[in-house]
């Protein structure tokens, strides 16, 4: 198999992977501190999805750090076929989440002057979680292309 950046085993994959992690447990954090978020489903669907990207690029960093330090090849065919179909279902959810979220967050700000009408809302928080979400889902997307063009490469 070909190495492109972001692959599993590597250091580029390694930074990918905590790049992935930690903008999405900023976004867990900063969506889980504003006032009144659970009362929105999409909030709520937010978070859920934002978790289940931080364990799945947690592990994946962790197996990362493993093949660094043992010098292994994680560049078989079948466990790439494992991460294709794990970052292409969290990039998917990952996408959802945050467009949903984004939807119900300009609805609060532009539309309906929610936030102004509101103050207790805090829609700068909900704005700020998009946004992380939005980039954990760059992450996830370069690291779901670069998964198929190994898989692709075999």
């Amino acid at each position: 198999m070909k190495t492109y950046f972001g692959s599993p085993g590597t250091v580029s994959g390694l930074i990918l992977r905590m790049g992935q992690c930690f903008c999405a447990a900023a976004s867990i954090g900063t969506m889980a501190s504003a006032n009144k978020f659970n009362n929105y489903t999409a909030f709520c669907y937010l978070i859920a999805s934002m978790a289940l990207q931080v364990l799945w690029s947690m592990g994946l960093a962790c197996l990362d750090i493993y093949a660094l330090t043992m010098k292994r090849d994680l560049q078989n065919s079948l466990l790439v076929s494992l991460f294709v179909v794990g970052d292409w279902v969290t990039a998917s959810l990952s996408l959802a989440a945050a467009c949903s979220s984004a939807g119900v967050t300009v609805l609060f700000t532009r539309d309906l002057d929610f936030c102004r009408v509101q103050p207790h809302i805090s829609c700068g928080r909900f704005q700020i979680s998009v946004a992380l979400a939005f980039i954990t889902w760059f992450f996830i997307a370069v690291s779901s292309l670069v998964m198929f063009w190994l898989v692709a490469s075999v």
